[in-house]
């Protein structure tokens, strides 16, 4: 019995010292020098404080801002714990009334806006963390935007036009806007072009 349980244990010491000390060290520090921000978890700074992720989307409902996508996550928008989607079907009628509610929602921030509405400015994504939206949707509230701020239309298009991401290599992905980046970018105009 002596010559199988040691053997064993030898084996069960290594390899826990190889696979669980270790590989996670080597791997750990292999991202840190070669992929810092990403190790860091891709955090956003302003005044060199963190305030977010650019992969995880954050809530914002006030008028002067950019909204985001809807985040299906639960007990908050935007959960990280608890990444998911509805799972509502096209044909659910808890999925039509809640993008019912979301278009009455912007019509209402913007009533005199009568463009249709973008769908992922309705509909939640997949995660529900979603960070980013089209610049369909960014064009969509820039007028309400600049309106709450009392800025030039054509400076926030322009800081629309500015801050869009365009497909990797030209041809993987969507154009898209990272919504936090936005809004910071946002805040620091209306901040230069603020009187006094």
């Amino acid at each position: 019995m002596k010559t199988i349980l040691r053997p064993a244990l030898v084996l069960f010491v290594l390899l826990t010292l190889l696979t669980g000390v270790a590989y996670p060290l080597v791997v750990t520090g292999a991202a840190q020098a070669l992929f810092p921000a990403q190790a860091a978890g891709s955090l956003i700074l302003r005044n060199g404080q963190p305030v977010g992720s650019s992969l995880i989307g954050q809530n914002f409902t006030d008028p002067g801002y950019f909204w985001g996508r809807p985040s299906a996550t639960g007990p908050m928008p935007y959960n990280a714990s608890a990444s998911g989607g509805s799972n509502q079907g096209p044909l659910n009628p808890a999925l039509t009334d809640a993008v019912k509610a979301r278009i009455e929602a912007l019509r209402a921030a913007d009533p005199g806006n009568t463009s249709p509405v973008p769908v992922d400015l309705v509909t939640a994504s997949a995660s529900g963390l979603d960070p980013h939206i089209s610049p369909a949707a960014a064009r969509y509230q820039a007028a309400r935007v600049a309106r709450v701020r009392g800025l030039p239309l054509e400076k926030v298009e322009q800081l629309v036009a500015q801050e869009t991401e365009t497909p990797w290599l030209g041809l993987l992905g969507e154009a898209r806007v990272q919504v936090l980046r936005l809004n910071l970018a946002l805040d620091a105009l209306t901040t230069a072009h603020a009187p006094g």
